[in-house]
């Protein structure tokens, strides 16, 4: 419910009004029809269009507006069919049927999430608004307009490139920030060790290291594989990987640091924001363990600095983890295709019995609410319901008296600047869209009906709302499960290896970022399910114990790899006891929320 702050996203801002330049030509020449779907790959572009590197939003911007693309040919082939009784039948099936593929595959990611709802939105759209283009004329429009905000998105000027230096190439500019708040992240680490700061701090750790890795590796831009500029890049991000292994291990011993031990990794997180060497370090501590695995990781970070070779990426998964498909048809995307099958065949029945034509409205308004990644059901459909009317209300009294084309599309381009702002809170993010919706409909001539879209709004709310809470295999609680195996799997993963092959640390690495990245996957849905109304919260009771003591067995794990590097002999009797307290709670954590025939198989088998 509160407002998230956050720097203003200027690129973004920049780059939204400019992003109606189809519907200005398509509205030019007499035409403004055409322009309508190229402002609806516009505006869901733009709400994917997100702080981070041009690389990243090939596939962010990219493949959700081909999938767009495909759900409006698709909803124009189910407008087709034979009005009256039977499309109360065919096409509310149709579209369950499609949102329960949609939403099973929306469960796996935040990318996949932006392309099941734009599946589901498009198709929506593609069948109830009554346009005079064929359905593949609308979808080429539709890829116009996504892709060129995505033009804009790889070619104006970033404003990252000024504060990196003149050095920087152009197209690392999110690259070499993600990289350098890793390197913060852990003299941040360091500073916390030994207060009450430090677990937050290693999960601040935890993430950018994710948002590093999500980062390098994705769509590259360039013809050839990798340039220099990248391998040196790459290079440096791997060498944050034993820093915040040892930075890790230093936290967990509850220590105090001395203040200079984070300026090695302020310096180099510096050094990467430049593009240039590391330079002095600080003078080495090697009083221990945690210490000594500290002063090896800055000594191989400074070589690696000052080497103009470089390396690439690796960015496999550590095994174990289960495929997209896997993951998508488990018991969480079961569920959650279900109820996104529910909302969205029963809201089309609905609006098809209220309103004949133009019935899209409240079934494009349920699959919104449905999306599984905007916060708390409760929350999110009350602020979908205060920025719906406060939207319609602003273009009924401001913009409605003054209709007509330039009117409109002034208002798209004030609106599609306004989006990336307005994200900030659902509330606010609905009324800008709400007011861009109505000036794209009254464009087409379709009367605007502010009222109605209210009232089909607020029925779209009630109608998830109720469903959300519906008594069956539980969205939540199937989440929040398949969440704790997942990470639960990775965490014993990275035991197992490190007990039984502690010297294979490109290995462990690997283990280790699984493990950190499921527990915080697992994280966030359980406090998305504890902050529902009490029917649901109170299914997923006791799932935060089990998540803390899965954090604590992972950082006790990494303490153990860290001592394990000097000492060939094994573990020593007070690191033993200390993983062995740690198995014994995670096993009682677990008893509590899986029951005792669940909870010991795996701490018997470690």
């Amino acid at each position: 419910m509160k407002m998230q702050r956050a720097p203003v996203p200027w690129g973004a801002v920049l780059r939204g009004g400019p992003a109606v330049l189809p519907l200005l030509l398509s509205v030019l020449a007499d035409r403004p029809s055409l322009g309508v779907p190229a402002a609806l790959g516009a505006l869901l572009a733009g709400i994917n269009d997100r702080p981070g590197s041009r690389r990243g939003a090939v596939l962010r911007l990219g493949l959700p507006a081909v999938i767009g693309a495909i759900g409006l040919l698709l909803g124009a082939c189910l407008g087709g069919l034979d009005g009256g009784r039977r499309s109360l039948v065919v096409l509310p099936l149709a579209l369950g049927v499609l949102g329960l593929l949609a939403g099973a595959l929306s469960s796996t990611g935040p990318v996949a999430s932006a392309c099941g709802t734009q599946l589901l939105v498009a198709a929506v759209i593609g069948a109830g608004m009554p346009l005079p283009e064929p359905g593949r004329q609308r979808a080429v429009l539709f890829l116009v307009g996504a892709g060129w905000l995505l033009v804009l998105r790889l070619v104006l000027p970033s404003p990252v490139r000024s504060r990196t230096g003149a050095g920087a190439p152009y197209v690392l500019d999110g690259e070499r920030e993600a990289v350098a708040a890793v390197y913060t992240a852990v003299a941040d680490l360091l500073r916390a060790a030994g207060s009450d700061r430090a677990p937050g701090r290693r999960a601040a750790l935890s993430a950018a290291l994710d948002h590093a890795q999500d980062t390098l590796s994705g769509p590259r831009l360039r013809r050839h594989a990798s340039s220099a500029a990248e391998r040196r890049l790459h290079a440096r991000y791997a060498a944050a990987f034993p820093l915040a292994e040892a930075a890790t291990a230093l936290a967990w011993a509850g220590q105090p640091l001395p203040a200079r031990i984070a300026e090695g990794p302020d310096r180099l997180a510096r050094a990467v924001l430049t593009g240039t060497r590391c330079g002095a370090l600080p003078a080495p501590a090697r009083s221990g363990s945690g210490l000594r695995a500290l002063d090896e990781a800055l000594l191989r970070a400074a070589a690696d600095f000052d080497s103009r070779e470089g390396r690439r990426l690796r960015t496999g998964e550590a095994s174990g983890r289960p495929s997209l498909l896997r993951r998508a048809f488990g018991p969480a995307g079961r569920a959650y295709g279900i109820r996104v099958a529910l909302c969205c065949g029963t809201s089309t029945a609905l609006a098809q019995v209220l309103r004949h034509d133009h019935w899209y409205w409240l079934p494009a308004t349920a699959v919104f609410l449905v999306k599984p990644d905007l916060g708390p059901l409760a929350s999110r459909v009350l602020c979908r319901a205060v920025g719906t009317v406060a939207g319609a209300a602003f273009f009924a009294v401001l913009l409605a008296p003054f209709a007509g084309p330039a009117v409109a599309v002034g208002a798209v381009a004030v609106c599609g600047a306004l989006v990336p702002v307005a994200s900030r809170h659902f509330a606010a993010q609905t009324a800008v869209v709400t007011v861009l919706v109505l000036s794209l409909v009254a464009l087409t001539g379709e009367p605007s009906a502010g009222a109605g879209r209210v009232v089909e709004s607020l029925l779209a709310c009630g109608l998830v709302l109720v469903i959300g809470h519906v008594r069956m295999p539980g969205h939540r609680v199937a989440t929040v499960r398949s969440a704790l195996d997942t990470a639960n799997s990775a965490a014993f993963r990275y035991l197992r290896h490190v007990l039984h092959d502690p010297r294979d640390g490109e290995r462990r690495g690997d283990l280790r970022r699984d493990a950190y990245r499921s527990l915080a996957a697992a994280r966030n849905a359980i406090e998305l399910s504890a902050a529902e109304l009490p029917p649901v919260a109170r299914r997923t009771a006791g799932s935060a114990e089990v998540a803390q003591a899965l954090e604590l067995l992972i950082d006790t794990t990494t303490a153990c790899a860290v001592h394990l590097d000097g000492r060939p002999a094994g573990l020593s009797r007070s690191y033993a006891d200390r993983l062995t307290a740690r198995l014994s709670a995670l096993d009682a954590a677990q008893a509590g929320v899986f029951g005792p025939k669940r909870a010991g198989a795996q701490v018997a088998a470690v």
